[in-house]
């Protein structure tokens, strides 16, 4: 059974949060359009070719959206991942990027704890996403006055409270515009627009990150179960969604 005959089911209130969805692109696209005919657009969507991800992609693309889309490619993504990073990047309107972590810092890395230290400890698995994700976010970040992720509310406990626009960080403003969506909203809404996605997810990888880091779930676990299994619920995150602090949700203009 494929992951959209097993979830796809709109709440009663989709079309609201739909809406809600893409009046908040809409509008992003306009605070943070570019500066200056032919430069970058000052928002980007951050795509971890999740599904939840390749919903945002397809509204920026199907509303034709100043906003661009980069991907972080670690070095260790499923082989699944990187043929749909491939077709995502030869079908997409708008531009996307790819950033990898600098080759240098990963063979040090490497020789010095082995290729998989991630299962050593916690240190040593954050270490590695430091390596392999946070330092080339900071790269697809630099210049941008806003972002935008696929963070939904039901995804864990830890981001239960997610706002529809966070500005917890004074550098840059962070968009979740499927905050309020389930999981039977955004596979809804696959299927009725036809939305590529990643094959893994027919094999119950509800979340999918590097490939020593994820497995697949069984019935009744939770969304990110399969994410880190080894460690204490409260630690896992990789950094890319860490908040310091709760703070009021803005709303919509």
């Amino acid at each position: 059974m494929s992951a959209i005959d097993l979830n796809a089911r709109a709440s009663r209130d989709f079309d609201a949060k739909l809406r809600e969805t893409t009046t908040l692109l809409q509008q992003a696209a306009r605070d943070y359009a570019p500066l200056a005919a032919g430069a970058a657009p000052r928002i980007s969507q951050a795509s971890s070719l999740g599904a939840e991800d390749m919903v945002i992609s397809h509204l920026i693309n199907s509303l034709q959206l100043d906003i661009g889309i980069f991907v972080l490619e670690t070095g260790r993504l499923h082989s699944e991942t990187l043929d749909l990073l491939g077709r995502l990047s030869a079908s997409s309107r708008a531009p996307v990027q790819v950033f990898t972590p600098a080759p240098e810092s990963v063979v040090q890395f490497v020789a010095r704890e082995s290729q998989d230290a991630m299962y050593k400890s916690i240190d040593l698995r954050k270490a590695c996403c430091n390596i392999r994700k946070m330092e080339p976010l900071s790269r697809a970040l630099k210049g941008k006055a806003a972002w935008i992720t696929g963070l939904r509310r039901e995804q864990s406990g830890a981001r239960a409270e997610v706002p529809l626009i966070d500005t917890s960080d004074a550098t840059r403003v962070k968009l979740n515009p499927l905050a309020n969506w389930t999981w039977s909203d955004v596979w809804h809404f696959i299927a009725i627009q036809q939305i590529d996605y990643n094959p893994l997810h027919d094999q119950f990888y509800p979340s999918i990150g590097c490939a020593p880091c994820t497995r697949a779930v069984s019935a009744g676990e939770d969304f990110r179960a399969g994410r880190w299994w080894w460690e204490d619920e409260a630690a896992k995150e990789c950094g890319l969604h860490v908040k310091a602090s709760t703070v009021p949700e803005r709303t919509i203009p």
